[in-house]
C-alpha cells in the first residue's frame, strides 16, 4: 500500500518512442521520416549497397560476383551469358546458354544481360521448382524454339538431341566409377528421338515433355539437379578460386579447374566390372536409358568411389555423383545365353533364386531389342504375376514403352494343360511377348522371330547375388552327394544300373574288378 512511482517519460525528455502508449492502453506505431541518407541508400544500384557477405544468400552472393566479373570483363552492369556460361557451366556451355535465355525471357529485360536484382530473382525462382512435371515442362521449353506459324514452342529431332546429349553426358561425367564413354550412344539417343517424332520435323513442346514423362519419367532429373547444385554452390567455388589468384598461387587456368573437361574413359567390351570376350547387349548408353526410364527401385546406387585422395574431394564428388548420376554402377551379369548357352533349362538355373529385381534382354533375328522389367524374383507358375513396377520396353530400333503394371510376366515349363514358354502382358489371350517352351522362338506383334540372345541383369544390391551363388554352391554339393552314394552289395544286385551294364556285355562282376 506503499509508494507508486510513476513510470512516464521525464519532462525534460520529449524524444518520442516508436511504441509510445495512448490512453487507453493500446500502442501506436508512429511512422518515421525517412532522411536524405535513407533515399541515397535505396536508390543505389543493387551492386553498390553496402552487402554484409556474412547475411548473404547463395543467390545474393552469386549475383554479386557475378556482377563484378561481368563489369570487370565486358563493362557491363549486370550478369551476361558469357560470364553466366564461362563461371558457372564452363564443361556445358549449351545448358549454360539455354539456362540464361530462360532467365532473361523470364526477366522480360530489355537489354542483351541482366540486372543483379533481376539475376537474383530468377534464380531463386528456378531454385523453387519442386515438382517432377515442373521441372520436364521447364528443361524441355528451354531447348524449344517459337515456331513461325504462331503456334508455340516446338522442338525438332535436333533439338531432343541437343536437350539428351547435354543430360547424357553430365551423367557419364559424373559417374561412381570415373568419367564414361560409350561408343554406342548416338545410337541410342537415335532411338528415344525417332520414336517420339515418327519422322515428323517438329513437335510442341506439350507433345515432347509428355512422351518423356511416359517413356523416360527421369531421365532430365540429372540435368536439373546439376543446375541447382551450380546455382546454390558454385559462389564458394568462385571465392576460393578468386582468393588463389589474388595471392598468386595459380594462373587464372588453373583457379577454375571447372575449364578442363575431365579425360574419359573409352568403353572398354564391357563397361561393367565383369569380363567379357564380347560386348554386352546392355551398353553404358542403354544402361542410363533404361535407368531413366524405370522407377528408383531398379537403379538404387551404391556407395560412389573417388580415386580423390583428398578426404574432401572425396566427399565432394561423392555427393555430386550421388546427386546427379542416374547410371547405376551395381548391375551385374546373371545370365548371358552366348556364353552359358541359350535354352529355357540354363534360363532357370542362372536365374531362379535371385531374390532383387530384374532385367530381361532379348535379341531376335533382325537385331531388334526388347527387356523385360521384373521387380520380382523369377519362378514358374502357371499364373501371371509380377508387381505395379514391372514393364516392357522396346529398346532398338526404337525406344519406347509397351507396358507396365502388375501381373503381366508368365513363366512355365512343367505344368501340363497351360501354354509352356514365357509371356509378357496384361491380356493373356494376347500377350506383347511370347517365347515358346525351347526359348528358340520369340513372337512380337503377331510376327515370329528367332530368338538370338538372352541377357539378364541383377539389380539387387550385393547381398541378393552373394545368397544366389550360395544356393548354388548347395545345389551342386547336393548333386555330388546324391552322385557319390555307396551301394552295398545286396543293393547293387537290384540296381537297374547292373542290368543295364549286363545288356551292354559285362554280365559278371567279380569282387576284384574295378
Amino acid at each position: 500500500m506503499g509508494n507508486h512511482h510513476g513510470h512516464g517519460p521525464k519532462s525534460g525528455n520529449t524524444t518520442p518512442s516508436s511504441g509510445a502508449s495512448s490512453r487507453d492502453g493500446s500502442r501506436k506505431s508512429i511512422s518515421r521520416t525517412a532522411s536524405g541518407n535513407d533515399i541515397e541508400e535505396a536508390e543505389k544500384p543493387a551492386e553498390k549497397q553496402p552487402i554484409h557477405t556474412s547475411q548473404m544468400l547463395p543467390t545474393e552472393k552469386l549475383a554479386k560476383i557475378l556482377t563484378e566479373k561481368a563489369h570487370k570483363e565486358e563493362g557491363v552492369n549486370g550478369v551476361t551469358s558469357k560470364v553466366f556460361t564461362r563461371y558457372l557451366f564452363p564443361r556445358y556451355p549449351i545448358l549454360g546458354e539455354k539456362l540464361f535465355n530462360y532467365f532473361h525471357t523470364h526477366s522480360k529485360s530489355k537489354n542483351t544481360y541482366m540486372s543483379t536484382s533481376a539475376f537474383k530473382q530468377q534464380c531463386e525462382n528456378y531454385l523453387a521448382i519442386l515438382d517432377d512435371e515442373v521441372i520436364r515442362d521447364t528443361l524441355v521449353k528451354m531447348w524449344a524454339t517459337h515456331s513461325e506459324d504462331s503456334s508455340g514452342e516446338v522442338l525438332t529431332p535436333e533439338n531432343m538431341t541437343s536437350l539428351l546429349m547435354c543430360t547424357y553426358h553430365i551423367s557419364m561425367d559424373h559417374y561412381s566409377e570415373g568419367p564414361q564413354m560409350c561408343l554406342s550412344s548416338n545410337k541410342t539417343l537415335k532411338a528415344v528421338v525417332d520414336s517420339c517424332f515418327h519422322t515428323k520435323k517438329s513437335l510442341s513442346a506439350q507433345f515432347v515433355s509428355h512422351w518423356i514423362a511416359t517413356n523416360t519419367p527421369r531421365l532430365l532429373f540429372p540435368l536439373h539437379r546439376y543446375a541447382v547444385h551450380s546455382l546454390a554452390t558454385s559462389w564458394r567455388t568462385l571465392e576460393e578460386c578468386e582468393h588463389s589468384l589474388a595471392a598468386g598461387k595459380s594462373s587464372e587456368a588453373e583457379a577454375y579447374p571447372g575449364l578442363e573437361l575431365a579425360t574419359p574413359v573409352l568403353e572398354q567390351s564391357n563397361p561393367f566390372p565383369q569380363a567379357k570376350p564380347h560386348p554386352h547387349m546392355l551398353t553404358m548408353s542403354m544402361s542410363w536409358l533404361l535407368a531413366g526410364a524405370l522407377p528408383p527401385f531398379y537403379s538404387r546406387p551404391q556407395k560412389a568411389q573417388s580415386p580423390s585422395s583428398s578426404s574432401a574431394g572425396i566427399a565432394s564428388k561423392s555427393f555430386l555423383s550421388k546427386l546427379v548420376c542416374a547410371i547405376p554402377s551395381h548391375w551385374t551379369i546373371l545370365y548371358d545365353s552366348d556364353e552359358m548357352g541359350l535354352g529355357s533349362n540354363r534360363f532357370l538355373h542362372h536365374v531362379l533364386n535371385y531374390k532383387g529385381p530384374t532385367l530381361v534382354l532379348l535379341r531376335v533375328q533382325d537385331g531388334q531389342k526388347f527387356c523385360i522389367a521384373s521387380a520380382n524374383e523369377w519362378h514358374e507358375s502357371h499364373h501371371y504375376w509380377g508387381g505395379e513396377e514391372c514393364a516392357v520396353f522396346q529398346l532398338l530400333p526404337k525406344f519406347q514403352l509397351l507396358e507396365k503394371g502388375s501381373k503381366m510376366l508368365y513363366l512355365n515349363l512343367s505344368v501340363r494343360g497351360y501354354p509352356h514358354g514365357l509371356r509378357v502382358g496384361k491380356d493373356p489371350r494376347a500377350p506383347i511377348l511370347s517365347i515358346d517352351g525351347g526359348f528358340e522362338k520369340i513372337e512380337w506383334q503377331k510376327i515370329p522371330y528367332y530368338l538370338e540372345c538372352i541377357e539378364v541383369w541383377g539389380c539387387g544390391d550385393q547381398v541378393s547375388r552373394e545368397r544366389q551363388l550360395e544356393v548354388k554352391k548347395w545345389e551342386v554339393k547336393e548333386a555330388e552327394r546324391q552322385r557319390n552314394v555307396k551301394l552295398s552289395a545286396s543293393d547293387w544286385l537290384d540296381h537297374p544300373d547292373r542290368y543295364l551294364l549286363e545288356l551292354a556285355g559285362r554280365p559278371q562282376y567279380y569282387q576284384g574288378q574295378t
